[in-house]
């Protein structure tokens, strides 16, 4: 990476992109320009206004003063959906420290490798979430490694602080509030990669608020929204694009899903009056099936952000049919750039293609193997930088020199060709192509005709390693009341015309899908299913 360039391109989103205020500041201009109306509500016992928030973030921001946790002091939170959440990292923002956004999915390799990479001072989490209880693991982790730990708990717990504990009995005072610079680190996010120890990707105050704003605007926020928190607040789809955060920038309420699961999150939408929302396809495809078990009222939808992963045109079509409202896909790397659809886009936009870049500072080029640009129509690597895209990830100098360019690109590692329209369309990790016999498949090629067939509702399509061929193609399908076989598989790819090469080797059924900690389909668990 020519630092150089870094430093030009820096200059250049502060003069023109970037606001100059912290999240923290920016909280107290929220509170004094939308005052009284609800900030955030968990729709059973809490609720807060704008004003309300910013008085609990600045008390809860002097207790973690009085905790001699200070400016630049790292965090590891590791809390579900929850109004706690929200106050917590707004408080850390505030004084300077930096959390870490941990998933309540993590577990003690995780967490243990977590804290031994950043330094962590501090531990904040739940007592127990979906049966898991996060205070026996942290007692085994300390026991493990030697580190000197301050930790609150959430919730029934009599061996640690508790997270009331951290609230102060008065405000953070005018002189130790907003002490970090909109140009520093606001928070370190994680990858959501289904291997190893979760990279960590360090944002800045102003980039934050720069893709918040941003994704606001193309999706409509206003003060009227209702937006619904499905997804872990964690994860920067729902922390900030548009998010919560985005929400709060435009004076909006968010409602709190303590869970993913759809016996939740439809009848909010309803209760709620629910007007946008995020999810992933899996999410997304169960909450469809929930939708068909009763009748909900949830025309209050205007539109359903759909992320996370690769979005099938069929699945698409079926999603904005299902839930009633405009469908926008968004492609996005918690590493930076976005592409989305907008809501003025046809139907062959918002079901085929993951859109335009979110904004005019952004760059994208899609690559051959040699980082040589390759003409419209063509696939290649992406590869993107933008207000809003990192430059390295946090300790990984050997990581770094492989992922970002000379000239400050971040290499996405997914294969995608860019339309003449100017519209991309994302196919998948590069390192999810198979390789059979010397052939590149796209599985989602494959997956797309499958999901042609009636008797099909969900599939994947995962290369399996084989010492003869190098990889098999193998067929996951989610199970219903018929099943095919392969042959018939491979009849019926044949007579819609799919090459030889193309055809799948095994089929294997699942009664459901392995995610990821945050609802992505994990791909490596359905292939060790027939290793």
């Amino acid at each position: 990476m020519n630092l150089e360039i870094k430093a030009q391109l820096e200059r250049y989103y502060d003069e023109n992109a970037w606001k100059h205020i912290t999240l923290g500041e920016a909280l107290e201009n929220w509170s004094e320009k939308y005052k009284n109306r609800t900030a955030l509500s968990d729709c059973e016992s809490d609720e807060l206004t704008y004003k309300e928030l910013s008085d609990e973030v600045d008390f809860y921001a002097q207790g973690l003063l009085n905790q001699n946790i200070n400016k630049g002091d790292k965090v590891l939170l590791q809390l579900p959906n929850s109004i706690e959440f929200v106050i917590i990292s707004f408080a850390l923002f505030k004084m300077g420290a930096i959390p870490i956004m941990g998933f309540p999915a993590h577990r003690e390799v995780e967490i243990k490798g977590i804290l031994e990479k950043t330094g962590a001072i501090a531990y904040i989490a739940r007592d127990k979430y979906l049966g898991f209880s996060y205070t026996e693991m942290i007692r085994k982790i300390q026991k493990e490694i030697e580190i000197d730990l301050k930790i609150f708990i959430l919730g029934d717990n009599e061996e640690y602080n508790n997270f009331r504990f951290l609230r102060a009995k008065n405000k953070i005072t005018a002189g130790n509030k907003n002490k970090a610079n909109y140009k520093d680190i606001a928070l370190f996010l994680l990858s959501s990669g289904t291997t190893g120890i979760s990279k960590l990707i360090p944002l800045k105050h102003c980039e934050l608020l720069y893709v918040s704003e941003q994704l606001g605007l193309v999706t409509g926020l206003n003060i009227d929204t209702v937006y619904l928190a499905a997804l872990p607040i964690a994860h920067k789809f729902t922390l900030c694009c548009p998010g919560t955060i985005g929400t709060l920038i435009f004076g909006g309420k968010s409602i709190i899903c303590k869970t993913t699961s759809p016996d939740e999150i439809i009848p909010l939408i309803e209760s709620e009056k629910v007007t946008i929302t995020a999810l992933v396809p899996t999410i997304a495809n169960m909450c469809i099936e929930f939708l068909d078990i009763d009748d909900f009222d949830i025309s209050s939808l205007i539109t359903i952000q759909i992320g996370g992963s690769v979005l099938k045109p069929s699945s698409a079509k079926r999603i904005e049919k299902a839930f009633g409202c405009t469908l926008l896909q968004l492609y996005g790397t918690t590493e930076g750039q976005i592409t989305c659809t907008r809501l003025n886009d046809n139907e062959f936009v918002r079901f085929h293609t993951q859109g335009k870049v979110l904004c005019k500072f952004d760059k994208a080029m899609i690559v051959d193997d040699s980082g040589i640009e390759v003409p419209d129509e063509e696939y290649g690597e992406l590869i993107v930088r933008g207000p809003y895209t990192i430059y390295e990830y946090y300790r990984l100098e050997e990581v770094n020199k492989n992922c970002i360019t000379e000239d400050c690109y971040f290499k996405t590692g997914d294969k995608a060709r860019k339309l003449k329209d100017g519209n991309y369309q994302i196919v998948g990790r590069l390192k999810e192509m198979i390789n059979r016999a010397g052939e590149k498949i796209i599985p989602s090629e494959i997956e797309e005709v499958l999901l042609q067939n009636k008797d099909i509702i969900e599939v994947q399509v995962v290369g399996v390693p084989d010492e003869i061929l190098g990889e098999k193609i193998g067929v996951f399908i989610l199970k219903n009341d018929k099943e095919i076989d392969l042959n018939k598989i491979r009849t019926y790819l044949k007579e819609k015309g799919l090459a030889y090469f193309k055809l799948p080797d095994l089929v294997r059924y699942v009664d459901s899908w392995p995610l990821t900690s945050v609802g992505k389909i994990n791909k490596d668990k359905l292939r060790n299913l027939v290793l």
